[in-house]
């Protein structure tokens, strides 16, 4: 299982590409409400989530938790306690933690990317604590995923995929969804 965090303002590209690919890999990926069962997007689309927030318990240990970017979605995730709380068990127990555009700063804030290789969106470097940041489209170090935005969603998916399946599964799906 797999834990997307929806907070009002996140990125809907962001979001729900990653959970598309992800389904399509036959991972089972829930949509976790931060706020409501309906969360706006960032573009004024909202999204029906699979649950919400006060509906989950970290004994439920999510193989991957993906924080979605977007303004202030992200701002609206790092305010969360339980949802900083699901970072920091994932990140503690070595399972996945993800994040695209401005949300590495969430767990950069919580000093869990010290020493570690990561990327976001320009301008938000300073909030990657001790990271190396490499600027690179995405950027997988051990159990840490990250990407710059909204244009490389599908590629965030992909190394999501890759890293929970492996890369023959990764680039078969990638092949079967026509994406160089």
């Amino acid at each position: 299982m797999i834990y997307v965090f929806l907070a009002e303002g996140f990125e809907e590209i962001e979001a729900l590409a990653p959970v598309d690919i992800l389904r399509r890999a036959g991972k089972d990926v829930r949509m976790i409400g931060v706020g409501g069962k309906t969360v706006r997007g960032s573009h004024g689309i909202p999204v029906v989530c699979d649950d919400v927030i006060d509906a989950v318990a970290l004994s439920d240990k999510p193989e991957a938790v993906i924080l979605p970017g977007g303004m202030p979605g992200t701002n609206n995730l790092e305010c969360n306690d339980t949802v900083r709380d699901f970072v920091r068990d994932a990140y503690a127990d070595g399972r996945l933690v993800c994040a695209i555009c401005a949300a590495p700063s969430v767990p950069g804030h919580m000093g869990l990317l010290e020493g570690r290789k990561a990327t976001c969106f320009p301008g938000f470097e300073q909030a990657l604590l001790g990271a190396d940041v490499t600027g690179e489209s995405v950027c997988r170090d051990g159990n840490i995923v990250t990407a710059k935005g909204a244009g490389v969603a599908l590629e965030f998916g992909f190394a999501i995929v890759q890293a929970l399946c492996g890369a023959d599964a990764a680039e078969k799906l990638r092949v079967s969804m026509q994406c160089r």
